[in-house]
């Protein structure tokens, strides 16, 4: 069995490269490498899993590894050789894109710096983990897609939000299972990260809560990650039903549905109040007062709820929740402690590869690892967490202006999502080292690029206008 699905998976990506590839390289198209990143990452850890359960080969999966890598790289090796001039080529600077330059920038200086504790290789590994993301950003910062590409993104980003949930339910109602149990997910976890098998369902803790139910993750590498993806599929979901003819919106609704209901068998607490933030954020854009005003009485209701009308056993876990009692917010808070400290002590940072829970950090040299900001202020020092920050914070600004100034009504679908989704992202990104989960963090870096790109047209029209 393990060998069909590795056959099948094996012919699936391998079709799915080829075809990007020759498509980048033989007829110029080097920004539909979008197309295979947003198809193959939300089975990139499934897919591995089931190669070596399959092949017992360190080396095949490392072949499989590296395909997303190497997709991004032949695109950007495409784009500058297809450009005749490459020194003439129009590039007007925005501020997200002095603020990315200046956050790998100092990562580069870090990387080649004699500091910290960790090995060249392991800390050239984090580097790249970090440039490969400012690659998709920069591709998406020169890409123009017609209509017709835009609608190919967004229909992966629907199939990819149903078929999670399918998946769920079949994990949940006929498996009775996590998928990860049969995927290998645990002996390939052993083999190539050497991470031994934890919890009670011999995966990791993070696939259960603490009353000992299934977390369910789909096809991804685990609930958090998945958790955090469905917001993607939400807020495409939600702008294609507010900007869509009334006949389509039932499969709008259904793309909400399924992605709400994948929130729920992931039973994360994040990602739960990154949807509440996420929605609060969307009234905001589209001044829709009265949604907030429910939120609020929504939020009324369920107090009244858990004081009054829950069972004693939630009213525990909430209150475990809120006051960072549980042993996961206990967790939290002490590796934030222990960052912070780092910080202080450290406000240079004290070198890469030394905090977050990337492949390339050693457990013996880590110093926190659960808020991505603090994991970037650990290693690069407060200089290189506030250049995050503000890297986050300029995408978003200018992605919203170009959502209300962009007369193109894809791109404006575009601009919308990547900035909801990256604010909706913020108590992920508190919690855990939410850079690693690909296929939401570099689809929308690539729309954030995208958007500032629409952004500077814009501006260059308004001035040629005056």
């Amino acid at each position: 069995m393990a060998l069909i699905f590795f056959l099948i998976i094996a012919i699936a990506v391998g079709a799915g490269f080829v075809w990007t590839v020759q498509e980048m390289i033989f007829k110029g198209k080097w920004s539909h490498f979008i197309f295979f990143l947003a198809a193959f990452l939300p089975f990139y850890i499934t897919s591995l899993s089931v190669v070596y359960l399959a092949t017992r080969s360190p080396e095949l999966v490392s072949l499989f590894q590296i395909l997303k890598e190497l997709v991004v790289l032949i695109a950007l090796l495409v784009f500058i050789l297809y450009q005749r001039k490459i020194a003439d080529y129009p590039f007007r600077m925005m501020s997200t894109d002095w603020m990315m330059i200046s956050f790998l920038g100092l990562a580069f200086t870090y990387l080649i710096l004699p500091l910290g504790q960790a090995s060249f290789l392991n800390k050239a590994l984090y580097f790249k983990s970090m440039l490969i993301p400012g690659f998709v950003y920069f591709l998406g910062r020169n890409t123009h897609f017609e209509d017709w590409e835009i609608n190919r993104i967004f229909k992966i980003i629907f199939i990819v939000a149903i078929g999670a949930f399918v998946v769920n339910l079949i994990e949940n109602f006929i498996l009775q299972a996590h998928l990860q149990q049969f995927s290998g997910y645990a002996l390939y976890n052993l083999a190539i990260n050497d991470i031994e098998p934890t919890g009670n369902f011999g995966l990791t803790w993070t696939f259960e809560t603490q009353a000992v139910t299934k977390r369910l993750a789909s096809f991804f590498s685990d609930p958090l990650e998945m958790a955090s993806s469905v917001l993607m599929g939400f807020a495409a979901g939600l702008i294609w039903f507010l900007t869509s003819k009334k006949e389509y919106n039932w499969f709008y609704i259904l793309v909400m549905a399924c992605s709400l209901g994948s929130l729920v068998f992931s039973a994360s607490r994040a990602a739960f109040g990154a949807f509440f933030v996420m929605i609060f954020f969307i009234a905001l854009v589209f001044r829709l007062y009265k949604l907030i005003a429910a939120g609020f009485f929504v939020l009324v209701a369920f107090g009244i709820y858990v004081l009054f009308f829950a069972s004693e056993d939630f009213y525990f876990f909430v209150l475990d929740t809120l006051t960072f009692e549980n042993t996961s917010s206990i967790g939290h808070v002490v590796e934030w402690v222990l960052a912070l400290d780092s910080m202080v002590g450290n406000p240079f940072g004290i070198g890469l590869a030394m905090s977050g829970n990337a492949g390339s950090v050693t457990d013996e040299l880590r110093v926190g690892g659960e808020n991505q900001f603090l994991i970037y202020g650990v290693q690069l020092g407060w200089l290189g967490m506030i250049l995050y920050i503000l890297t986050l914070a300029t995408g978003v600004i200018l992605s919203l202006r170009v959502f209300y100034q962009t007369e193109n009504t894809q791109v404006a679908r575009i601009a919308f999502v990547g900035a909801v989704v990256k604010v909706g992202l913020l108590l992920p990104l508190f919690t855990a080292n939410a850079e690693m989960y690909t296929y939401v963090a570099w689809l929308t870096w690539w729309m954030i690029g995208y958007s500032v790109h629409e952004y500077s047209r814009i501006q260059l029209s308004l001035r040629k206008s005056l």
